[in-house]
């Protein structure tokens, strides 16, 4: 197993603490996904990233029983399922979840969407804050809330989320977003960092700034996140990416590349057109 890299750390208002850099498993399924799950934890990945609407939360937590990685130093995540949000679904959810994996407890919850026509998403909120309560996951959190579905939330409960997970890149940057949840202590979490990859990675600005630091275009905008001050999910099942995507820390943007890839900001940038105003997740 190899020496976990030097990372920074994000911290929340609840003290939860997340290595900047995780490690994402859509479509990270079978027995080839507990290899790259396993494989991912070896080169020294500490968060991993799964949800119930994956359905591989029983191969990460084979990969991560299977683990010479101490569970303590593990953060492990899932993810409620929008056709679950009626509080006691929710419940049953959350503690199927824990069954699946095969573990005592699950670190990080998050509601996956907000789904707000069906108008529950409160009363799935309190499902985790009762999980919380219970022990069977120790942190909770939500993934694609906008700030007026997190100011229901502490409304309705008087708790507020740990970690927002949203869709961050270069072209969607998100900077109402990243402002609302630090002022509110919250972990901005950024799930495809890459935004549609293929055509980022070949982008002239982020080409030329890879250049100029003589990394991968990969890597340099892995970089831009760990400046932002996001922790980036990416994604990879080859074991030699999965090290690269570790390894930021021997370079750093100048301001003007920070200045350069926030020119690239675009409020239709969206990667998939999942806008949480109206998007609904099964």
């Amino acid at each position: 197993m190899l020496e976990p890299p030097e990372i920074p750390t994000r911290k929340a208002h609840d003290g939860l603490e997340l290595p900047a850099i995780g490690f994402g498993t859509y479509k990270v399924n079978g027995f080839a996904g507990v290899a790259a799950v396993a494989s991912a934890l070896e080169v020294g990945y500490r968060l991993i990233d799964s949800a119930f609407n994956y359905e591989n939360e029983g191969v990460v937590g084979k990969a991560i029983r299977e683990s010479e990685v101490p569970r303590e130093d593990i953060i492990v995540t899932s993810k409620l399922p929008g056709r679950h949000h009626q509080y006691d679904q929710a419940r049953t959810t959350i503690e199927e979840s824990v069954a699946r994996m095969g573990l005592d407890y699950i670190d990080l919850y998050l509601i996956h969407w907000p789904n707000p026509s069906q108008g529950q998403f409160v009363e799935a909120w309190q499902a985790l804050v009762d999980a919380q309560e219970q022990g069977i996951v120790k942190h909770i959190g939500v993934s694609n809330f906008l700030p007026g579905h997190i100011d229901l939330l502490i409304r309705a409960t008087g708790v507020t989320p740990a970690v927002n997970q949203v869709e961050l890149h270069p072209f969607f940057q998100q900077n109402e977003q990243r402002a609302y949840d630090e002022a509110h202590g919250i972990i901005t979490e950024a799930w495809s960092p890459l935004g549609r990859a293929n055509q980022m990675l070949k982008d002239p600005t982020i080409v030329r700034i890879a250049r100029k630091h003589d990394v991968s275009p990969v890597a340099a905008i892995l970089r831009w996140h760990l400046q932002l001050g996001d922790v980036a999910i990416p994604k990879s099942m080859d074991r030699g990416r999965q090290r690269a995507n570790l390894d930021l820390t021997g370079f750093e943007l100048d301001e003007q590349d920070m200045r350069d890839i926030a020119a690239m900001d675009n409020p239709e940038g969206r990667t998939f057109e999942q806008d949480p105003h109206w998007h609904e997740e099964d």
